[in-house]
């Protein structure tokens, strides 16, 4: 008994190289241009491997943007649990975005970001939960953030708005700039506080 659950960890860990492996390669390659081959590559595995833990290629894809999508919400609800206040969880929302995106998730993040158009339609719509949830955070300290006065009252369009200026860093921010992580994320979240 205890050497098949020892399988299906190793299952678990070698499916998750697998994906970490795609994220770097479909953003540094795209998606399109990453063979199944450089993917058995990547993490020493025959290409015909690689079908024992996904179907196809695009089932990678949507390995990737899931995990990307779903590790920085999983972020998110514990930083907001933990903040106490409307300011403190406006900070977090903006630190923890740039953290995952500029971070641990950045290839991930970054594949979610730049790769949509890759994804058949029948492939959508369980991303779209995964986005909705994570952007339904986001308007819900919005709302709470402009009933007291902290940010404008257009609640939605500042979400994108934000949610835009912030996935644009990873095309400008360097590490070994003038500011740190946190350091950008205080100033993009002062650029948006009306009080």
């Amino acid at each position: 008994m205890s050497r098949h659950i020892t399988h299906t960890a190793d299952d678990g860990s070698r499916r998750m190289e697998l994906v970490r492996a795609a994220a770097r390669l479909f953003r540094d390659q795209g998606y399109e241009r990453t063979t199944v081959r450089d993917l058995g590559n990547a993490v020493g595995l025959q290409s015909g491997s690689l079908f024992y833990h996904f179907r196809t290629k695009e089932e990678m894809l949507v390995a990737v943007m899931a995990l990307g999508i779903t590790a920085t919400t999983e972020q998110l609800e514990d930083a907001l649990k933990a903040a106490r206040g409307t300011r403190a969880r406006l900070t977090a929302l903006f630190h923890v975005h740039l953290h995952s995106l500029l971070g641990d998730n950045q290839a991930a993040l970054e594949v979610m970001l730049y790769e949509w158009h890759s994804l058949s339609d029948a492939t959508r719509p369980g991303l779209i939960v995964l986005r909705d949830r994570y952007e339904a955070l986001w308007q819900q300290v919005l709302e709470e953030a402009a009933a007291e006065g902290l940010v404008k009252a257009d609640t939605g369009l500042l979400r994108r708005s934000l949610l835009g200026s912030l996935h644009w860093t990873v095309q400008w921010y360097k590490r070994d700039g003038d500011l740190s992580v946190s350091e950008l994320a205080d100033r993009m979240l002062a650029l948006a506080l009306t009080a």
